[in-house]
């Protein structure tokens, strides 16, 4: 029978498509690898690997085993973490994605509240795009996922756990900043940065640029939040920015204005997923409702602020 071991190397091969790639990701010497995955295809009776100079790509029946021996490493996992969970503990390392316009705004208080009461739990914490790390997740490669939705993948437990609010922003010399009750017909045709298309937040933004006949700069899209807050300081148009952003990173008499427009209720929706059959399902739910917690608290304060 094929070896884990085996399917490990054959999913390095799918996801590098470099022998020297996936034997480092792999943890193995390239001789190893190598010699493993023609004992899988002399085992199986099929060529898995077509082999270049510079390159290795799956076969046909490669890609449909190597998508199958993914499933199998994922579910051994599963089960490995279902056997550590008999001593009601989660411990060790944690594979956290999350989205770079909300991880660094929220989760630096609920690490230290989850490291004073699990101090044997450590956190790897991965941002990345987040249809991306959706992937990941139902890969294996990581355990847990927070982000806006949608979060889609198959056999994901996906639970909502708050909605955040978007607010507007602009130079401190724009017409509109330091006004009250901005009417929203004030907003028809102003210029909108955003980040690129990519992030989830491009959608909200683009939907919001919709709702208010206000124009989306395609010419202008921003790499970070911090680089949309600069180019709306310097003037290039209005920018759609998360709450908890703000709250972290905008104070009083700061480089942007946040807009009071009457009736601006702009919001996202944050989300947290693992994997439905992983073992320590029940641990990561009280992760989640720590993370809802500290946002509920953290968001109470940007209204009182703004």
């Amino acid at each position: 029978m094929p070896t884990l071991r085996q399917f490990q190397y054959l999913v390095a091969i799918a996801d590098h498509r470099h022998f020297g790639r996936a034997a480092q990701a792999a943890g193995a010497s390239q001789p190893t690898l190598s010699h493993q995955l023609r004992a899988l295809e002399a085992r199986l009776g099929v060529t898995l690997v077509e082999r270049r100079t510079h390159a290795a790509e799956l076969s046909p029946i490669g890609r449909e085993i190597a998508e199958r021996a993914r499933q199998v490493l994922v579910a051994v996992k599963d089960i490995r973490d279902l056997a550590e969970r008999a001593s009601d503990s989660l411990a060790g390392t944690l594979r956290f994605g999350v989205s770079p316009t909300l991880g660094p705004y929220l989760m630096p208080p609920v690490i230290a509240a989850l490291h004073r009461e699990r101090p044997d739990l450590r956190f790897y914490m991965q941002e990345g795009i987040p249809d991306l790390q959706a992937m990941e997740l139902v890969k294996g490669a990581i355990d847990m996922l927070l982000g806006p939705l949608p979060i889609e993948g198959e056999n994901l437990t996906i639970e909502p756990l708050f909605r955040e609010p978007l607010m507007l922003i602009s130079s401190p010399d724009h017409p509109l900043a330091g006004r009250k009750n901005i009417d929203k017909a004030e907003l028809v045709d102003a210029p909108v940065l955003s980040l690129d298309r990519r992030h989830h937040l491009h959608r909200n933004v683009a939907e919001q640029c919709s709702l208010h006949r206000m124009h989306l700069l395609q010419d202008y899209e921003g790499t970070s939040l911090d680089s949309v807050r600069q180019m709306a300081a310097s003037g290039l148009g209005l920018g759609i920015l998360p709450a908890l952003y703000i709250r972290s990173e905008i104070t009083h008499g700061a480089d942007v204005a946040v807009l009071d427009v009457e009736g601006w209720n702009a919001s996202r929706s944050i989300a947290i997923a693992w994997r439905s059959g992983a073992g320590f399902a029940d641990q990561y739910h009280a992760v989640a409702q720590r993370i809802a917690e500290e946002a509920k608290t953290l968001l109470k304060q940007v209204q009182q602020t703004h």
